[in-house]
């Protein structure tokens, strides 16, 4: 028997969900996953779009689209099927080719291997990215 100055543990068990109810949640959270996880792959890309084209490391490839996403008020899986849309030819709106050219300049350009072995001596601007 419990005493008042040490109560049970879990005086009141916790309910215990209707079986649709629960099959509803459960439905509702994987379709948030499934989302979620193909948001995920589409930023993905996109950071490769901007680590090649504009030959910056990933990291700086995220906080262009975190920037970019930010500062237009875009979601950023959108603002990434955009860069997407673009790498495969498509014109890049106004508003996000102002911003990708705000988030990228600070990004010093950076030779590639094959550049260093074939002996470049020029770089790839960051702005190589909006063409």
């Amino acid at each position: 028997m419990a005493s008042s100055t040490h109560p049970h543990p879990h005086p009141h068990p916790a309910p215990v969900a209707e079986p649709a109810a629960e099959t509803e949640r459960l439905r509702a959270e994987k379709r948030q996953l499934r989302q979620a996880l193909a948001s995920h792959a589409v930023v993905d890309q996109a950071i490769g779009v901007l680590t090649v084209r504009g030959r910056i490391e990933p990291y700086r490839g995220f906080t262009a689209l975190r920037e970019i996403s930010q500062h237009t008020n875009i979601k950023l899986p959108v603002v990434a099927e955009q860069i997407l849309k673009h790498a495969r030819g498509a014109a890049l709106p106004g508003l996000l080719l102002r911003e990708l050219h705000a988030a990228l300049p600070a990004t010093p350009p950076t030779r590639t291997p094959t550049d260093i072995r074939a002996g470049a001596r020029s770089v790839v601007s960051t702005a190589a990215v909006a063409r």
